[in-house]
């Protein structure tokens, strides 16, 4: 087999390492451009991404020989995914790789949330001693909802077991799910109970803002937000207000709707006005999208991918 893998992103070496042993031709794009990229790409069979071009329409048309795309991580966002399997492309990724990554660190935000860990730490390095100001609250006896109930939402669900907290769970487009340390509900329950709410779902037209004024107006009752999903499902402006207005007590947010900036070539006075008042919030703890980027985690997702390739090769050749 001479069968060529495009690696158009870095992977855990385990990766190359058994696709080399299983017969693929591994090739290292040295590139950063889109187009000198992608004009290495004729020739690839499979390719290796996470998230430095776009495999939409136009690219995927330049690879005519392409079997599969094999996405180094769980979101499908930059793969146009419906055209590619319209031409026989099979795309493969990798969530259950980064599963336990992305629930530990839910747990770890709202843990910080919760007991002001982030503020209380600046503040004893600066000689501020401050008890009752930074009293904590508990998870025990909380109502802990989980919008989107797959790979991710099932390891926050599973790590929140042992916390004595009631753990609710909405999915659109699962049913049956509920099991000892979770129960299924519906929006509305979420909206009546929720002490907490955890985002788990993926990016997509119909993700796009999900979280917005109308959805924060609805909950009967101050409540916490945590997004490890992806930033843009969340307006940043909406979370604001509501964080303004009392109606959200606070935030943890592993990604960003301004990802796609430079932070480090933003200059302050350039910076989004929503986005300079989520970093001026005592209320809002932030971290830059590593949720699921574990040393563990890196090397889970390539082993994830190399049963999934190599499954799929086998009845693409028989």
């Amino acid at each position: 087999m001479n069968t060529s893998v495009l690696f158009i992103d870095t992977a855990h070496p385990f990766l190359e390492e058994e696709l080399t042993r299983l017969g693929f031709n591994c090739v290292h794009t040295p590139f950063n451009d889109r187009d000198e990229i992608l004009a290495q790409a004729g020739e690839a069979e499979g390719i290796v991404i996470r998230s430095k071009i776009k495999l939409d329409h136009d690219a995927i048309n330049k690879a005519p020989k392409l079997k599969f795309i094999a996405r180094v991580g769980a979101g499908m966002e930059n793969i146009d995914q419906a055209y590619a399997e319209s031409k026989g492309i099979v795309c493969l990724n990798a969530p259950e790789g980064n599963r336990d990554a992305v629930g530990e660190h839910a747990i770890g935000m709202l843990l910080s949330l919760l007991n002001h860990l982030c503020r209380v730490n600046i503040e004893v390095r600066n000689g501020i001693w401050i008890r009752e100001g930074n009293r904590g609250t508990e998870i025990q006896g909380k109502t802990i909802a989980i919008i989107g109930y797959g790979n991710m939402g099932s390891a926050f669900a599973e790590k929140l077991s042992g916390f004595g907290a009631s753990v609710i769970a909405f999915d659109k487009y699962k049913t049956g799910f509920s099991e000892l340390f979770v129960k299924e509900v519906d929006m509305d329950t979420v909206f009546l109970e929720a002490d907490v709410v955890s985002l788990h779902i993926p990016l997509t037209e119909e993700t796009r803002g999900f979280v917005n004024r109308e959805f924060l107006n609805r909950f009967s009752k101050p409540v916490y937000i945590i997004n490890t999903s992806r930033g843009q499902c969340l307006d940043t402006a909406a979370l604001m207000d509501a964080i303004d207005e009392e109606k959200v007590a606070g935030a943890a947010l592993d990604v960003l709707e301004y990802e796609k900036l430079s932070f480090e070539n933003l200059e302050a006075a350039r910076l989004p006005d929503p986005f300079k008042r989520l970093i001026g919030s005592n209320k809002v703890i932030l971290s830059p999208h590593i949720a699921g980027w574990t040393h563990e985690s890196h090397l889970k997702m390539a082993q994830v991918l190399v049963e999934k390739i190599s499954a799929f090769w086998k009845t693409e050749r028989f």
